[in-house]
């Protein structure tokens, strides 16, 4: 049975993850790309899926754990009634190759250690052949897929199994390394484990080295970024929004997704975080992938996309997984890439903006693009769609959406481009406006004055409080002050911010979910929009507690059974973190200056 999610830590290469367990199990990889077919599944199914163990005999052996510096490198210390030992669990960057190393180390008396691997490819279905090469070589092959393990402890076959006993002494290292290969080509080349462990931790610390200082928060700041960091695709710059599939948004529930997939929405929030801790390197590689990913006709671009930009995501089940404690079904690819959301040419426009504001170079054909755009948006923003939560109900007319128009053509019409036609901008101007009469006709609730989920409805939604820090109304106007007290009224559950009601039948699913971290720390962003500072720091602390022990976070909380639910680690959540952290500290260093005024406080984020 897989562990509790929260218990759970990722390593990564910045080309695929693998998630291991606070008990020594790796329960979850996907190799050679965070897309590819996972070769261990025990997290979303049984022991027999696949997983690979490495941990003391003893079964009452406690442990700590934590990452070595600012990097994706984890260290566990196992302490039994007969020593200590370490282990420590990494992904090496070795130019194309992708693995996994495992080092045991001897710190004090004797340690008896016991290993088990079970490689499962084609998420945990393919039983491969395994094969020993030499003493301590062994490989398991089946289908196109191809896996190396080396150390010099021999793996034997026992059941389904290859499984190994061995002791450490103190100062003795004991170091496994599984690398991946196509099955049709010679096997990977031999890795040294204590090289790639230099080589791996030079790496981090150079990368978050170079992390702006956030004041009090610079800890779980720069440890969020390092999870973006391990979440990218080095070969594309694309990001992905979770390494894992279907973990359940309700436990026992069928909201379970793939996330295994890049976000054309993410471009603004990831580009703000990225900026204002100073990685312009790493936003310009997200910008490019952007460009390259939404490239072609307006009327195809899609929600999400491929690590490369591929555009056929189709989603299908996978009935031979239990699913995490019995959530299915399992869902590998996401069908809402077919889906229609208009919110998303306001964000990709709302990204260009905010890459020119703060000094990323966008190409010369980006005037192009973004009015070849513009253009297919102001045909299409009056057509319901399925917003940003990729309802699978009734597409409807939600405010959010419209918000999200309005603020491509008025982000456009701002910018001060040379050689632009006058033209483009009174048009834009204009739809921007027509667009903001039509919303604040239909899309305030009269009698709250607040605006309200969709068209006609009564409903509130926690997407209105990006539709706040849009610069949509002034932050003194009252349907701004209406909405966020509406929203804490109506979606705040013991202290924390729930998308919507699903109650209400809008996204077609049956009701219940946890509450939504990205939502909570945007209601920070509010509170320091509106100068409720005091309330913004208490909710983001009491948000940042909510990470595990390694400062990861899931995308949802469920405040009744205090779990994380959801795909882990989520980018989104921890994109949110940055943003709401570096929000806060320019809310308090603005009003630490007398004349600063609520207007004053621009919080990072939608607020391009």
């Amino acid at each position: 049975m897989a562990s509790r999610i929260e218990d759970y830590a990722m390593l990564g290469n910045c080309r695929s993850a693998a998630l291991v367990a606070r008990n020594g199990s790796i329960d979850w990889a996907c190799l050679p790309r965070f897309d590819s077919a996972s070769c261990f599944s025990a997290l979303i199914g049984e022991d027999a899926n696949g997983r690979w163990r490495i941990a003391p005999a003893d079964a009452d052996a406690m442990n700590t754990r934590q990452y070595i510096d600012g990097s994706l490198v984890l260290e566990t210390v196992w302490s039994t009634a007969t020593g200590r030992a370490r282990v420590v669990d990494f992904m090496p960057f070795e130019g194309e190759q992708v693995g996994i190393v495992r080092i045991v180390e001897g710190i004090e008396g004797c340690v008896d250690f016991e290993v088990v691997l079970t490689i499962r490819f084609d998420y945990g279905n393919a039983v491969p052949w395994v094969k020993r090469v030499d003493d301590e070589t062994m490989t398991a092959v089946a289908g196109p897929d191809l896996l190396v393990v080396r150390s010099p402890v021999a793996l034997e076959g026992e059941g389904m199994h290859s499984v190994a006993r061995f002791s450490v002494r103190e100062g003795e290292t004991v170091p496994f390394a599984l690398a991946w290969g196509p099955s049709h080509l010679p096997p990977p080349p031999t890795t040294d484990a204590h090289v790639a462990l230099r080589d791996s931790l030079a790496f981090w610390e150079r990368w978050s080295g170079r992390c702006n200082d956030s004041g009090e928060w610079s800890d779980i700041v720069r440890r969020s970024l390092v999870v973006l960091k391990g979440l990218s695709y080095l070969p594309t710059g694309g990001i992905v929004a979770a390494p894992t599939t279907s973990l359940p948004e309700q436990l026992g529930g069928q909201r379970n997704w793939d996330y295994r997939f890049c976000w054309a929405r993410d471009a603004t929030f990831v580009l703000s975080a990225l900026v204002n801790a100073g990685y312009h390197d790493e936003a310009s590689a997200w910008r490019d992938w952007v460009r390259r990913a939404v490239a072609g006709s307006p009327d195809q671009l899609q929600v999400l996309y491929g690590l490369a930009g591929e555009r056929r995501l189709e989603e299908f089940e996978v009935p031979w997984l239990a699913g995490y404690e019995g959530a299915k079904p399992v869902r590998i690819g996401n069908a809402a890439s077919m889906q229609f959301q208009l919110d998303i040419y306001g964000e990709l426009v709302g990204a260009f903006a905010h890459a020119i504001r703060h000094g990323v170079t966008l190409q010369p054909e980006a005037d192009e693009v973004q009015a070849v755009f513009l253009e297919h948006l102001e045909r299409i923003w009056r057509e319901p769609d399925e917003g940003i939560w990729e309802i699978r109900g009734e597409p409807r007319h939600f405010v959010h959406s419209k918000v999200m128009a309005w603020l491509a053509f008025q982000r456009a019409a701002e910018q001060d481009r040379h050689g632009r036609d006058p033209a483009f901008t009174y048009r834009w101007r204009a739809v921007a406006d027509e667009i903001r009469a039509d919303i604040l006709a239909k899309g305030v609730d009269p009698e709250r004055g607040c605006f309200t989920q969709s068209y006609g409805s009564k409903e509130l939604d926690a997407s209105l409080l990006l539709v706040t820090l849009t610069d949509f109304l002034p932050p003194d106007d009252p349907r701004i002050a209406a909405t966020v007290r509406a929203i804490e009224e109506d979606l705040l559950v013991q202290g924390f911010v729930r998308r919507y009601d699903t109650r209400s039948g809008v996204d077609g699913l049956p009701p219940g979910e946890g509450e939504f971290l990205p939502c909570s720390f945007w209601l920070v962003e509010n509170y320091v929009l509106l100068g409720r500072l005091d309330e913004a720091r208490e909710l983001f602390v009491r948000l940042i507690g909510l990470s595990n022990d390694l400062g990861l976070l899931a995308e949802e909380y469920d405040p009744r059974s205090k779990r994380l639910l959801g795909n882990f680690p989520q980018a989104f959540s921890h994109v949110a973190l940055v943003n709401a952290a570096f929000s806060l500290a320019h809310g308090y260093s603005a009003t630490a200056d007398s004349h600063a005024t609520p207007e004053a406080i621009d919080p990072q984020g939608v607020r391009a």
